[in-house]
């Protein structure tokens, strides 16, 4: 009787009709766990232990371990919803993430077994290229560039024929020029062209003049060598290939170093070929800080921007870092009387031999030259790498030699 008198309140008050409060104590007691009961638990049962209504799945109220009637009324049926569609699903999920993890894990070996035969499989694709395998084939194919695998000969390169380990035959077009960056040539196959260079172990210039240990590596005699390096690259680019080869980006950037700090002109990426029937206009290309002030306005490629370019270049060289503020000084003709000394990389000691001494003021004024407002009072490449192999300036110390003086030397 008990149990029946709690199912009827519990469901009368689930329906909305209001029932007194039951005069019987041993009612408001009384245990109705495992009964099956359905609706809100009634006010006056709610001080019940939560004990008292275990096994009724259906009722609701605000007693612990029951949800509000409001919330099962608005959840309860779409989770019955959700666990019907994916209770069923659980198995069949689980199996689908389990065999999409082993499909990577084997996806994973292939890769790995792919770039383990990358040495004799397919050098040209992307997921297994490996540049050095490539080029120490390249080298093999041809026995380093041996006469008998050339098939033709340009102004300014040599194409050969090679044939790699998995039986591709490409052409391989080399620049002749040893300091237009060693071993620098374009690789040409069925798939595709690109470029191949030697490892060049240092990087580049920009930023071994930057770091404390190597710029101070990089002695006076390797700097001058540096400088000398890249004029006869340009002088090379410039006068013995026909038509003329402009490097339209000369900078510290697109010099690069290998383990001996010697220096190469790298980056053909922006080069240009100087046609005497053709404007050479073009779209503005350089680094900014390197580029001649003609280009800017009239965006017209000649030489004489690649000499300017040289210029800050060759001043880099010498004090370690962008003469950004020297260049601005040089464009004003009341600049002050800086003397050749101050504008020196300060970590290094000042050269005393004599010979290093002229070479620092020879390039000192070659590269000032280089930067003349006029594009054709700049003197040539070609003439530049003549008189930095030979010629030696005025016989004056470090500190007594200006900038001044050297602008207005008549060497050119």
């Amino acid at each position: 009787m008990i149990v029946l008198l709690a199912f009827l309140s519990i469901s009368a008050a689930c329906s909305g009709v209001v029932e007194e409060e039951p005069s019987s104590p041993s009612f408001l007691k009384s245990d109705m766990s495992f009964n099956n009961l359905d609706g809100e638990i009634p006010t006056y049962l709610r001080d019940n232990p939560p004990k008292s209504f275990v096994g009724n799945k259906g009722l609701c109220g605000h007693v612990q371990g029951f949800l509000s009637c409001f919330q099962r009324h608005r959840l309860a049926p779409s989770f019955i919803l959700s666990v019907k569609i994916f209770l069923p699903l659980t198995p069949i999920l689980a199996f689908t993430i389990f065999g999409f993890i082993l499909l990577l894990k084997g996806k994973s070996e292939n890769l790995k077994l792919v770039t383990r035969a990358a040495k004799n499989g397919d050098v040209f694709s992307v997921w297994n290229y490996d540049g050095k395998i490539l080029y120490e084939n390249l080298i093999d194919a041809t026995e380093y560039f041996h006469i008998r695998y050339c098939i033709g000969t340009g102004g300014y390169d040599s194409v050969y024929k090679a044939e790699l380990p998995d039986g591709k035959v490409v052409a391989l077009k080399k620049l002749h020029h040893s300091e237009t960056e060693d071993s620098a040539f374009v690789v040409y196959s069925p798939q595709c062209m690109f470029f191949i260079y030697e490892y060049m172990e240092r990087g580049s210039l920009f930023c071994v003049l930057r770091d404390d240990d190597e710029a101070i590596e990089l002695n006076w005699t390797r700097r001058m060598n540096i400088v000398k390096s890249v004029a006869h690259a340009l002088s090379y680019l410039h006068h013995d290939c026909t038509p003329s080869i402009v490097h339209r980006d000369i900078s510290s950037n697109n010099i690069l170093l290998n383990s001996n700090l010697e220096a190469f002109v790298a980056d053909f990426g922006t080069v240009r070929l100087l046609d005497v029937d053709s404007s050479n206009r073009t779209l503005q290309a350089g680094t900014y800080g390197y580029i001649a002030l003609e280009l800017v306005y009239t965006m017209v490629v000649t030489e004489k921007c690649v000499i300017y370019s040289f210029g800050v270049v060759a001043l880099e060289v010498l004090m370690g870092t962008h003469p950004g503020e020297l260049l601005l000084s040089l464009s004003s003709s009341s600049g002050p009387k800086i003397m050749l000394i101050d504008i020196l990389y300060q970590r290094l000691s000042p050269p005393i031999n004599q010979k290093i001494i002229q070479d620092i003021i020879l390039v000192s004024t070659i590269a000032l030259a280089c930067l003349r407002s006029k594009p054709k009072s700049r003197p040539t490449m070609q003439r530049i790498s003549q008189e930095l192999e030979g010629k030696t300036p005025m016989k004056k110390g470090l500190k007594e030699i200006s900038i001044p003086e050297m602008r207005n030397q008549e060497m050119f």
